[in-house]
């Protein structure tokens, strides 16, 4: 509940603190008085936009504080959140400088105006005109209708599983044109992995397919090396085995003078016998060396299909088209894999939808069970409030598509003369009509949830001695399970508060400022006379204020 207001350099205001208690608490004063300026500078601490034009002094910064009890309010969760200090007397201060910009602080600790007015909705319920008109918005009504079914924990449930449901849908999805995609690419990927796969690559084959084909392209040639080096080593007058047998022999002939002779002796036997068998690899090179035309096609084809596959993959290695061939693989492999993804996929998303039309039908059936009384409360809480003949018809009525508070329409249509016809609350229902009925349902759901601090903007106004009353009396029920305060120019009204301030404007230094004060018992009294009679306080306006005063207790 809201403890106290304190509010400096605002609009008519120079410096104002005011503190309260829980309960009904009624604020009067004349018309200009600054009745308003109060509840705007509320709204400034609740996070509305301030205006520089709202600055008394240009030159000096304003500063809006209020103090709440938050107790019982469950808002650990939101400061954690926020990552605010929580406090059980939280204080809000806003600043507005005098170059124009707003600062924000919760517990002395700096936030946008987006956290202070989430805070703020939590707070204060300020039911002003423009508020009454949200009774005409579809979604209040839902609200309403779903605290009296009780199915707060049902929705939250619902509501987790749709955004769940969402998650995977749109999961889903991607998936299907990721697959769209891949079918497109697929073909393309699997011909090309086909190339390579038909290429049978492997390490160095390049280079062995190279090797080859110069051998069958030079054949001629090489046999033709070939002879002529084993006519070189084996040339019976000047061959080189020949002429090295007769060196051999010569040093051998030198090996027992020394071991230097011996040495050279076993040097050149080596360099014979290597030469030896050279020779008969020239000759056995020689003999199997054959003209094969078809193998030199063979490979000469083998290795067109190399270049060509380089050339298309941009690559100069064969081991870099075995990488792009496996790479290929996987792609392949993963297209093909994706059917059973999207069937995963499309089974979760229908397990899901079936959860909410399961979820969403158990609302629909608290909803529709809630109707007929809920009817019949509104239409007998607003005869006493001078609407004897208004009727209410609502119904639930279902829809295929998964919306944020279930599969259903609420139909919530009104008639306030007997024998008319309904139509929506907007299109038929006077301001002073919604306000009652804005009232009526405060105070009903007031006995299903717990609302924050109410502040009600001259709900009453245009409604007779007897309905004030009335209103007067819903008001006072409701403040005693939660802090409401309403702002009125009905005397029954102000009477019934437990605590009553007067909005007054005076001057100071030449100037005109707004002030509030609490007034005593006796100050009630002539306040209220002044209400009924005017400036000039007769007997029977003291007397009659003291009767409704009278009424409260």
């Amino acid at each position: 509940m809201l403890r106290s207001l304190s509010i400096k350099n605002y609009a008519l205001i120079d410096t104002l603190q005011v503190n309260f208690d829980g309960g009904f608490i009624t604020i009067t004063g004349e018309t200009g008085a600054g009745k308003s300026i109060l509840l705007g500078g509320l709204s400034l601490i609740l996070g509305k936009r301030a205006d520089l034009n709202s600055l008394r002094d240009p030159e000096s910064k304003c500063v809006l504080e209020a103090a709440f009890d938050v107790r019982g309010y469950e808002l650990a969760e939101f400061f954690a959140q926020e990552d605010l200090d929580y406090e059980e007397q939280t204080i809000i201060r806003r600043e507005i400088l005098p170059s124009g910009k707003s600062r924000a602080f919760i517990n002395d600790t700096p936030v946008t105006l987006t956290v202070l007015a989430s805070l703020g909705e939590q707070l204060v319920d300020i039911h002003s005109q423009h508020q009454t008109l949200r009774l005409t918005e579809n979604d209040f009504q839902f609200r309403f209708v779903d605290a009296v079914a009780g199915v707060g924990g049902m929705l939250q449930d619902y509501r987790k599983k749709l955004r769940a449901f969402r998650k995977e849908e749109k999961q889903l999805m991607q998936l299907q044109e990721q697959k769209q995609q891949a079918i497109k690419e697929h073909d393309y990927n699997q011909f090309l992995l086909n190339e390579l796969i038909e290429a049978k690559l492997e390490p160095g084959l390049l280079e062995e397919l190279e090797g080859t084909y110069e051998r069958l392209s030079n054949v001629e040639l090489i046999k033709e090396q070939l002879g002529y080096g084993t006519q070189l080593l084996e040339a019976e007058q000047y061959g080189i085995l020949n002429q090295l047998t007769d060196l051999k022999n010569a040093v051998n002939k030198l090996a027992s003078f020394g071991e230097e002779y011996k040495e050279l002796a076993g040097r050149i036997a080596s360099v014979f016998l290597e030469l030896d068998d050279a020779g008969n690899e020239l000759i056995g090179l020689e003999g199997n060396l054959e003209d094969d035309p078809a193998l030199l096609e063979q490979v000469n084809t083998r290795l067109q299909q190399l270049y060509d596959l380089q050339k298309k993959h941009g690559v100069q290695e064969v081991e870099t088209l075995m990488e792009i061939r496996d790479a290929l693989e996987e792609k392949v492999v993963a297209t093909e894999g994706l059917d059973e993804e999207i069937a995963r996929a499309e089974a979760r998303v229908a397990a899901l939808r079936e959860e909410l039309h399961t979820a969403a039908k158990a609302i629909r059936v608290k909803r529709t069970e809630v109707i007929p009384g809920l009817k019949k409360a509104l239409e007998t809480a607003l005869m006493p409030l001078g609407m004897p003949n208004a009727r209410f018809d609502m119904a639930i009525v279902p829809v295929d598509e998964f919306r944020p508070n279930g599969m259903d329409e609420l139909e919530f249509l009104f008639s306030a003369n007997k024998g008319g016809s309904f139509n929506e609350l907007k299109k038929v229902a006077s301001g002073g009509e919604l306000s009652r009925i804005m009232l009526v349902i405060k105070s009903m759901l007031a006995g299903y949830m717990k609302l924050p601090t109410i502040m009600f903007d001259e709900i009453d106004t245009g409604v007779s001695g007897e309905v004030s009353n009335k209103m007067a009396a819903i008001m006072q029920k409701m403040s005693a399970s939660m802090q409401v305060f309403t702002i009125t120019h009905l005397p029954q009204v102000a009477a019934r508060g437990n605590r009553q301030f007067k909005v007054f404007k005076a001057e100071a230094n030449g100037r005109t400022v707004t002030g509030i004060k609490e007034l005593s018992d006796e100050e009630r009294v002539e306040e209220l006379a002044e209400m009924l009679g005017g400036k000039t306080l007769t007997d029977s306006a003291l007397a009659h204020a003291k009767e409704l005063l009278a009424v409260k207790e």
